[in-house]
């Protein structure tokens, strides 16, 4: 049985986006990832999508929803990313606060930065998984 993952941040356009990409590639057949936003902007930030298709992977085929958009859980675990009180509760087994900057203003290599964390963090949640 499969475990499934939430990843949720504002505008579901940077930081959740490639949390939820970082899950699918790292996390393998055991791992369902989704994301969503308190308040999405509506489209997954070019800036974002330039970073994972650095790595390889196809951000485009991603759209930003809401959190009414995904499976309503239960989850495995809730990942919230610096949204604080616009995060709403949503079933989970655990819930996590990654306190991640968001990337929207960041340029080239400062943007990498944070994308390269969400994926550190990512990768250290599905490890801890198993």
């Amino acid at each position: 049985m499969s475990k499934k993952l939430l990843f949720v941040c504002i505008e579901n356009s940077n930081r959740s986006q490639m949390a939820q990409a970082f899950a699918k590639i790292h996390g393998g057949e055991g791992i369902e990832a989704y994301s969503a936003g308190s308040r999405p902007s509506g489209q997954v930030n070019p800036k974002a999508i330039k970073a994972m298709h650095e790595l390889g992977y196809d951000l485009s085929s991603h759209d930003s929803k809401s959190i009414d958009e995904v499976p309503q859980g239960p989850y495995e675990y809730v990942v919230t990313m610096g949204c604080g009180d616009e995060c709403p509760w949503i079933p989970a087994k655990e819930h996590i606060d990654w306190d991640i900057p968001d990337p929207r203003n960041l340029e080239g290599e400062e943007f990498n930065r944070i994308r390269d964390l969400v994926e550190q963090k990512v990768k250290s949640l599905l490890a801890s998984i198993g």
